[in-house]
This record gives structure tokens, C-alpha cells and sequence, in this order.
């Protein structure tokens, strides 16, 4: 059951990604390109919790899930502060 459910997770977040990046690429709006940007490592630390905990369970990926989330809030925050149009 935590299977599908951090599958679905990484489903959820890689759909926002998509999304927010093909509306910047018809508007050019920077803030959607960060949000994509956020979104994409948001679904590759999904991807590192089903590795983490139900594919490898001998390797802890817990410091790679950690800087993945922390760079892609980074990535965000950029966008917000310096990042204004």
C-alpha cells in the first residue's frame, strides 16, 4: 500500500511540473519556469523515497532525498526573491 501511495506522489508532482512548464512555455512567466523547476526535484525525491524505501532497503538514501528537496525549495525561493519582473 505505501507503494502506490508514494507513487502516486511522485505521479501528482511530476504532473505539476508538466504542467507548469508547458504554461511558461506559452507565457514566458519566470515565476511558472521556478515552479517547474521546484516540481521536477519535488518528483525526483519521490523517486528517491520508493528507491529508499521499498527498492533498496540495504543503501539509505535519506542524504540524497534531503539535498534534492533543499535544492528544489532553493530553486523556488530564487525565483521568488531575486527573480522579479
Amino acid at each position: 500500500m505505501a507503494g502506490v501511495i508514494y507513487g502516486l506522489c511522485a505521479l501528482t508532482a511530476f504532473l505539476c511540473a508538466c504542467f507548469l512548464l508547458q504554461a511558461y512555455k506559452q507565457s514566458h512567466y519566470k515565476l511558472l519556469l521556478w515552479g517547474g523547476l521546484c516540481f521536477v526535484g519535488l518528483t525526483l525525491n519521490n523517486i528517491l523515497v520508493i528507491g529508499d524505501e521499498l527498492i533498496f532497503s540495504t543503501i539509505d538514501l535519506s542524504i540524497w532525498r534531503v539535498a534534492t528537496a533543499l535544492v528544489s525549495m532553493c530553486v523556488l525561493l530564487y525565483g521568488l526573491i531575486w527573480d522579479t519582473e
